[in-house]
């Protein structure tokens, strides 16, 4: 007797498509392995496994099994590399502006796409002052990220300006009789920013006689930021009174011989 046994014990050849590189929003293209066997035909069954570093970052591995009838197998890997190293870009940044201190400042938002997923936008403000307390900077820096921490920035600029000068209420020109009260009210101001101060000149200018005079008062009213207001209030000084006697000599009658 002769017994001649035939065995397989030899796995199939497996062909697995090449590895490789994608950007997050390129195709990817998933090709089938290929297989041939010594002895009998091969299966080939691919299971897929992910492997996340972010939601548009990941590895795919792609593990092919081919097995031929005898239950041999061979395994092999394709892993495909998938990236997002894409900024976002912004479809909107708030313009730079530069408006009066007491004019309202509007704080729009920007908005951004990205090529693979969902941005968030922050936005950090930083203000500098000015010479003075109306004037200052306010830098408004947009910061949008990606799912993946690609970041882009851009910056607003906003210049607030004091070039206001105060509104000044001055008190109203009079004329006295130079024997009355002179009332020297003070001025009143208010400004769009901040605070005021008043200084006030007197001129006094000579008539034509000793109770003729004019006083001439020069108000000016000057914010932080040196922007200044004017006004002048003028107060003549009158003598229209005549005298009075205070003693008048009696009348008398005498003999023309006497002495006066």
């Amino acid at each position: 007797t002769q017994t001649i046994t035939i065995v397989d014990t030899t796995g199939p050849e497996l062909f697995v498509p090449p590895s490789y590189e994608a950007d997050c929003t390129q195709e990817l293209f998933l090709f089938d392995a290929l297989a041939s066997d010594n002895c009998s035909n091969a299966e080939i069954i691919v299971e897929e496994s992910y492997d996340y570093t972010c939601n548009n970052s990941y590895v795919l591995t792609r593990t092919f099994t081919a097995t031929d009838d005898c239950g041999n197998q061979t395994v092999g890997t394709q892993e495909i590399t998938v990236s997002d190293t894409t900024a976002p870009e912004f479809t909107f940044v708030p313009a730079d502006y530069t408006a009066e201190c007491s004019d309202e400042h509007p704080m729009d938002d920007a908005s951004a796409t990205d090529n693979c997923g969902e941005v968030s936008i922050s936005v950090e403000e930083v203000t500098t002052p000015g010479a003075c307390a109306g004037d200052y900077t306010i830098t408004r820096t947009f910061t949008a990220t990606d799912d993946c921490g690609n970041a882009t920035t851009a910056t607003q600029t906003i210049t607030i300006v004091d070039t206001t000068a105060p509104v000044l209420t001055i008190p109203a020109d009079y004329t006295a009789e130079c024997s009355d009260e002179h009332p020297m009210d003070d001025a009143s101001a208010t400004d769009n920013c901040g605070e005021v101060s008043i200084s006030v000149e007197e001129v006094t200018t000579p008539g034509a006689c000793a109770g003729d005079y004019t006083i001439t008062r020069t108000f000016t009213a000057t914010d932080d930021c040196g922007n200044a207001t004017t006004a002048t209030q003028t107060i003549t000084i009158v003598d229209t009174t005549a005298p009075e006697f205070t003693f008048v000599p009696a009348d008398y009658t005498i003999e023309c011989d006497q002495e006066l």
